[in-house]
């Protein structure tokens, strides 16, 4: 049965958790397990957008978990990386984190959030944030001693860089919702939610 104004989070991202924590949304997480890749390298074949791929991935992990989690709300997250139309997924390794970052030095890129709400197994609300982020001109150098400083659960969690952290200073221009570019547009989920618990 689920406890009012309390939420499952798909997600096992910290700062996901801390967002809701800090706007008085409690949750608990139950993570989705699914494999992220071969999913988004389907539909980056099928020709799928950026917002598209962020917001099919959010759904499949919220609509997952809430089919074994009757009556309960559950929110799925999944954030990614927009470089003209190229999708950056997560590194797996320091190499490929550094290699991410050259190829988004000195460049426009835009991080695209997407939430998804399920209950009993079916989407029932979505919303997708994009902010715009441009990059710095940096050496490799500095780029190598920029990663010196991540911890490895950040680094491989978070896109290579944490705009409320060290990250912040690798960008000229932030435009956007920083909440946005943590994963997690926590104005229109609590608007959501708001309009949700009074029918409950």
């Amino acid at each position: 049965m689920q406890i009012k104004n309390e939420i499952i989070l798909a997600s096992k991202s910290k700062v996901r958790k801390e967002i809701l924590e800090n706007n008085n949304i409690r949750c608990k997480v139950i993570t989705s397990n699914i494999d992220e890749e071969p999913i988004k390298q389907s539909l980056v074949n099928e020709g799928a957008s950026p917002e598209l791929i962020s917001k099919n991935l959010a759904e499949i992990k919220a609509t997952k978990v809430s089919s074994s989690n009757q009556n309960s709300i559950v929110l799925g997250a999944d954030s990614v990386i927009d470089l003209g139309g190229e999708i950056i997924s997560k590194p797996t390794n320091r190499d490929e984190a550094l290699k991410i970052l050259k190829k988004l030095n000195g460049k426009k890129h835009y991080l695209i959030s997407s939430v998804s709400i399920s209950k009993n197994g079916s989407m029932i609300w979505n919303h997708t944030d994009k902010a715009e982020l441009t990059m710095k001109d940096f050496t490799e150098e500095e780029l190598k001693k920029y990663l010196s400083k991540i911890p490895d659960e950040k680094l491989y969690a978070y896109n290579v860089y944490q705009i409320e952290g060290e990250g912040r200073s690798l960008f000229s221009k932030i435009k956007g919702d920083e909440n946005t570019i943590m994963g997690l547009p926590i104005d229109k989920i609590k608007e959501y939610l708001q309009l949700q618990w009074k029918s409950i």
